[in-house]
């Protein structure tokens, strides 16, 4: 059964960093396209980023792009969101899911993000 579990969200300050991780089981990780959305307070679901299977094609959202930075590591099954010069708008729980996009019946659980001085 598909396993998707979040981790590295915390308490942030505007301009810092956090490093988002999302470890993978339970299905070929390699063989898929894997995304990070979010969800703020109040607000509808937003598609952050995504990355191709080979990590060869990626996605950004305008709202982050230039500041996030997604990756993979195949070999252990793993997905990353580098995320820099944080703003209180990036607030919110952030998700890891096994597509491209937003349409998919796999998600984690999702991990806290909280950017406030």
């Amino acid at each position: 059964q598909v396993q998707l579990v979040e981790s590295g969200g915390g308490l942030a300050q505007p301009g810092g960093s956090l490093r988002l991780s999302c470890a993978a089981s339970g299905f070929n990780f390699n063989h898929y396209a894997m995304s990070w959305a979010r969800q703020a307070p109040g607000k509808g679901l937003e598609w952050v980023s995504g990355i191709y299977r080979d990590g060869s094609v990626t996605y950004y959202a305008d709202s982050v792009k230039g500041r996030f930075t997604i990756s993979r590591d195949n070999a252990n099954n793993r997905l990353y969101l580098q995320m820099n010069h944080l703003k209180p708008e990036d607030t919110a729980l952030y998700y890891c899911t096994k597509s491209w996009g937003l349409n998919s019946k796999d998600w984690g659980q999702g991990t806290q993000v909280t950017v406030s001085s």
